[in-house]
């Protein structure tokens, strides 16, 4: 099979935990965060055009060209590569969009991934990650390709070994919107800095938290009314800035277990925790 007929993965992901450290000059704010990347994903397919131009096969309801990450990153790769040839972008969308697990990030980085390879362009990964924080800022962990603990607007990223896990996630019927859960008003900004021994303390005190839980459930009680239930069966906490929130079991069959006495009103599934990303081998 050639590169062009296979099927690329684009994994999700949660957040075992976010803090907001600061806000910077240019607008963004300082982050301490764990991505763990989860065996949830979206699948990408790409067909390569004669005429130059880039593509969608379907476009995302609501979301205009112009702002799909993936063509902002075939153009930018495009662009830095030189390469003249076009391509048609097939998205098979599973994450689902506006909750917080990094859909349309990750779709981005895997299309860097893949047309970097795709193309023959041979950039390294370091320099995809330069791009990818070009296109957002949960972006450059996709083109990493492993578990990470991350600072600075979150692209400064340390590989972390995270023990074997099962989550059960549940969606809320709402899309949260991350610029304006960073705008809020309420939002607490100077969360003192940790450092990564800390992380794995409070994962093993059960003492992390996601700051910007507070202000989306106070705008959105879908989300409140969600992360209630779960908190029932264990610690729970938002994923990113919403609108999905999250429980780890140690196993699958405890994970099931929760998600099989879900009111018939909520929606959820249960997802295994991933080492790497499937296409980290592709990029060095």
């Amino acid at each position: 099979m050639s590169g062009w007929e296979r099927a690329w993965p684009a994994p999700a992901k949660l957040n075992l935990f976010l803090h907001v450290t600061g806000r910077r000059a240019d607008g963004y704010h300082s982050l301490q965060t764990a991505f763990r990347l989860i065996d949830l994903a979206d699948t990408l397919r790409f067909t390569p055009r004669d005429d130059g131009r880039l593509t969608l096969r379907q476009p995302l309801a609501g979301v205009p060209p112009e702002q799909d990450l993936c063509l902002r990153a075939a153009a930018l790769l495009k662009r830095t590569g030189g390469h003249p040839g076009g391509v048609e972008i097939e998205l098979d969308k599973r994450i689902p969009m506006g909750g917080g697990l990094g859909g349309g990030s990750s779709d981005a980085a895997t299309t860097l991934i893949a047309l970097n390879q795709l193309w023959q362009l041979g950039l390294a990964r370091a320099q995809l990650q330069r791009l990818a924080l070009q296109l957002g800022a949960d972006v450059p962990v996709f083109v990493f390709g492993q578990n990470a603990f991350a600072e600075g607007v979150g692209e400064e990223l340390t590989p972390l070994a995270l023990p074997d896990a099962w989550y059960l996630v549940l969606v809320p019927p709402v899309q949260v919107p991350t610029a304006a859960v960073f705008a809020a008003p309420e939002l607490t900004r100077d969360a003192k800095p940790i450092k990564i021994t800390a992380f794995f303390d409070g994962l093993k005190q059960r003492s992390l938290r996601n700051d910007l839980e507070p202000v989306v459930c106070k705008s959105y009680p879908d989300v409140a009314r969600h992360l209630a239930w779960l908190k029932q069966h264990g610690e729970a906490r938002m994923s990113g800035s919403g609108a999905c929130v999250y429980a780890e079991f140690s196993n699958k069959s405890a994970a099931y277990a929760v998600h099989a006495q879900l009111p018939p009103a909520l929606r959820g599934f249960v997802v295994h925790g991933l080492e790497r990303h499937p296409l980290q081998e592709l990029s060095k």
